[in-house]
């Protein structure tokens, strides 16, 4: 395999929207990695090795039509492949087909970067001479400035893979992290009646943290609540109705009792 300017030709497959622009976004943070294109499905990106020389593919395994495993045994003279899916069951599959890593969904940068190495050592890339780092794309650079939402703003906005949604605050129940993104839980019902889906969005709790206002409160490294919809606390746990028990994490309990304690009334 020949490297162009000492950087590895890459390929980026998933059909899920927002999976795809993470591994778009790790794939750019890595500074001897050149993304050639991201492809939704497998059948696109066969095309798209039709046409380029591509050196690795970093490619989902569960997707429609024709599955990541079956797309690169079909191949005559297959890149190396790192996998990326859900499903721990094809991880020994996929070393059958010689893959050079197989990341378990949800995975970080740090994994990814791991991954990343791993394609470097295989192909025998020099780090010696190596490109300026990509600045990571879409939501880091067209955020707003860091600091609280203010308490008058009656509402947010999200980008949904390609749309910008809003979200009413006070519509919002809870918020749990996975990893790189949040599902955001909300109140009440959609115009046919059944409950409102969450909103999934490619953005980090911790983040989501510093600029909710104070009515939002974390309780656990996973889980930020609505205050206003707390039914009941124990030493453990959180009642947020409906059969909701959202567990307290050791490092936010000094936190909500100093709430509790400021809003209580009796002996």
């Amino acid at each position: 395999m020949q490297q162009e300017y000492n950087m590895i030709r890459c390929l980026a497959i998933d059909d899920e929207p927002l999976a795809l622009r993470q591994l778009t976004n790790y794939i750019l943070q890595i500074p001897y990695l050149n993304l050639v294109a991201s492809c939704s499905n497998a059948l696109n990106a066969r095309q798209v090795l039709l046409k380029e020389p591509i050196d690795a593919v970093f490619c989902d395994i569960n997707m429609p039509d024709l599955n990541g495993m079956d797309f690169i045994k079909s191949l005559n003279d297959p890149p190396l492949v790192v996998f990326t899916t859900a499903y721990s069951e094809y991880a020994l599959e996929g070393f059958k087909v010689d893959a050079v890593d197989y990341l378990l969904k949800p995975f970080g940068l740090d994994e990814f970067r791991r991954a990343a190495e791993k394609l470097q050592k295989r192909i025998g890339l020099s780090a010696d001479v190596l490109p300026a780092p990509v600045p990571a794309i879409a939501d880091t650079a067209r955020e707003a400035p860091a600091g609280k939402i203010e308490a008058q703003t009656d509402s947010i906005f999200v980008k949904v893979e390609n749309r910008m949604v809003k979200i009413t605050l006070s519509d919002i129940y809870y918020i749990e992290g996975m990893s790189e993104y949040l599902k955001i839980h909300l109140k009440g019902n959609d115009e046919q009646g059944q409950p409102r889906k969450p909103v999934i969005v490619l953005y980090s709790l911790k983040r989501m943290e510093e600029r909710l206002p104070d009515i939002f409160m974390r309780i656990h490294r996973s889980f930020i609540i609505n205050l206003r919809y707390v039914r009941e606390v124990t030493k453990t746990r959180v009642d947020m109705g409906n059969s909701i028990l959202l567990p307290i994490g050791e490092l936010y309990r000094e936190n909500l009792n100093n709430y509790l304690l400021r809003n209580y009334i009796g002996k």
